[in-house]
């Protein structure tokens, strides 16, 4: 079966253009220099599966004509990656199947109950607050959506745990800068590695180009893609200067997959 991965947003979390930045990239004429909040859609068979709703997935839903959502996945409770959950409201509200189904870990979870206690709450009487339901997704868990296995693959951003995702022979590794060992046993045999490439200097949470590098080195993936890419990082200049096999993800991008 084929599937695609949709890009909705390949930038930071300040997104690019950055606020109050005058830099070649943020004044780029280039569209794929145009980044908004990292997310992507998993698309196959009339259905989609969001991986975070950051505060961008409004503009990147309206923009890639999402009319409906069969669950999502977080990876982690910052910002940039749950706060616009509140959107999947209006997708939510004649599902014939019931309430969209979120997974997160016990972090996450908590993070969105308290976050969105007006959705959540028991008490919660907002009466058009989002019909989703949340599960928990902890360690190596992993959940099948309508025939395609999600498998949780935990990743280090700086000192805490978050979660990349594998699905058939793609994962998604966004706001990372560490992947234990036994993790790696979950990457073997990729098609398509997306992973966090934040600029060239160093940082404390995310990869640099040279540390994305080697990881894409150490997985062997047959195509590699970055993501969560600052504004540092112009788009044709930096893929000018990697190997043919790996390129910079961009907003609106899709690619196609086989499980």
């Amino acid at each position: 079966m084929k599937g695609e991965i949709l890009i909705l947003g390949s930038g930071t979390s300040m997104g690019v253009p950055t606020l109050g930045c005058d830099c070649a990239v943020c004044t780029s004429t280039d569209p794929r220099d145009q980044r908004t909040r990292p997310s992507i859609a998993v698309e196959w068979d009339e259905n989609t599966v969001l991986i975070d709703t950051g505060q961008d997935f409004r503009a990147q839903a309206l923009r890639e004509h999402i009319r409906h959502i069969d669950a999502v996945l977080y990876t982690h409770s910052h910002a940039d990656h749950i706060l616009g959950m509140d959107d999947l409201r209006p997708l939510s509200f004649h599902r014939p199947n019931g309430p969209i189904p979120l997974y997160a870990d016990d972090a996450t979870a908590a993070a969105l109950e308290r976050v969105f206690a007006y959705t959540f709450s028991p008490e919660a009487q907002y009466p058009t607050r989002a019909r989703v339901q949340l599960h928990r997704l902890n360690g190596e868990e992993s959940v099948e959506v309508s025939g395609l296995r999600f498998q949780r693959v935990p990743v280090s951003h700086g000192d805490i745990e978050v979660a990349g995702f594998r699905f058939g022979p793609a994962a998604y590794l966004t706001d990372m800068n560490g992947i234990p060992e036994h993790s790696l046993s979950l990457l073997k045999n990729l098609d398509v590695l997306i992973l966090d490439a934040l600029r060239w200097n160093p940082h404390p949470s995310h990869n640099n180009v040279e540390q994305a590098l080697r990881w894409i080195e150490r997985i062997q993936p047959r195509r590699a893609f970055f993501t969560h890419i600052a504004h540092e990082l112009g788009h044709a200049a930096t893929e000018a200067k990697l190997p043919a096999h790996v390129r910079l993800a961009y907003d609106g991008q899709r690619l196609e997959f086989e499980f």
